[in-house]
């Protein structure tokens, strides 16, 4: 008896050690052979739960990305192009310019039938005008600026008065009629012309003027200013020379406006004709190219 439990006990001792051997091997480890390792069954171990990370992210948020931005775009400055100088007028000439937009084309047809339902507009405006004669304080391109407009805006309101007629020829010596005043002087167009404009010693000032007819230049709408005359002057200067219904140009011969007859002085303080065309001309004109000059409408530039 004593002999038969000693030999279950032994039986039972064996079959605990394989046990305990089957169960170290079914987890793989660092000593594990590669064939061990890819037999070996998967085992899925409880996860231990971790405490709460309290560490900050290193990615911000994507609103919060944006605010750096935003801030850096206030902060950081984007170099630019210098921007041109904004001149201070010495007159605003706001209100002619406003009519001038309203009432002239782009390729200078006058509207005067619009122009007489502003007639109030107008007047105030040249009131303005008359009132306020440029100081020694004043600039060149102020003074340039304002005596044209007085040129165009009277010329406009000699039309208006004399409305309807087919030509500006048609009302008696309208450019020795003294019929506005400047300041404490009355003028004519003449005076303005030739006795202010013309000594100022710039030729383009015969593109900016008009004398409302359909040789003349056009009448461009928009006002002068110290700011734009230059640029405007040498624009309309090219454009004229260049517009084929004004003049035609070939290297050997031009048929050219009368306004290059009657002011031809003007055009020769630094030359010849030919060599101030030749300034502006997209032809270029031999020095002896022969010179003809078209005959000038004087219709009405409406």
């Amino acid at each position: 008896m004593k002999n038969l439990f000693f030999v279950v006990l032994i039986y039972v001792f064996v079959a605990c050690s394989g046990s305990k051997k089957v169960i170290q091997n079914t987890t793989p480890n660092e000593h594990t052979t590669t064939e061990e390792k890819e037999n070996a069954p998967t085992v899925t171990l409880p996860v231990e739960e971790k405490a709460p990370d309290t560490t900050i992210e290193k990615v911000e948020p994507k609103d919060e990305v944006e605010e750096v931005s935003q801030q850096q775009k206030e902060t950081i400055v984007t170099p630019k192009k210098e921007p041109k100088v904004d001149i201070i007028e010495a007159f605003n000439h706001q209100s002619w310019n406003d009519l001038l937009q309203k009432h002239v084309s782009a390729t200078g047809t006058v509207d005067y039938i619009g122009f007489k339902q502003d007639y109030l507009v107008l007047k105030l405006y040249l009131g303005t005008l008359s009132k306020n004669i440029p100081t020694e304080n004043w600039s060149k391109s102020d003074v340039l600026a304002y005596w044209i407009n007085v040129y165009n805006a009277f010329t406009v309101q000699l039309i208006l008065d004399n409305y309807p007629v087919k030509s500006i020829k048609d009302i008696k010596n309208p450019w020795d009629l003294r019929f506005f005043k400047i300041g404490s002087k009355w003028y004519t167009l003449n005076d303005v012309e030739h006795r202010i404009l013309r000594k100022m010693g710039d030729p383009r000032i015969h593109f900016g003027i008009n004398c409302a007819s359909i040789s003349c230049p056009p009448l461009v709408n928009k006002a002068f200013t110290a700011q734009n005359v230059d640029h405007e002057l040498e624009k309309l200067t090219i454009n004229f020379i260049n517009d084929t219904k004004r003049n035609t140009i070939t290297p050997n011969s031009v048929q050219l406006s009368k306004i290059f007859t009657w002011f031809a002085k003007d055009f020769k303080t630094k030359g010849s004709l030919i060599h101030f065309l030749n300034k502006y001309s997209r032809i270029t004109i031999n020095s002896n190219a022969k010179k003809s000059f078209k005959k000038y409408n004087w219709s009405l530039n409406e």
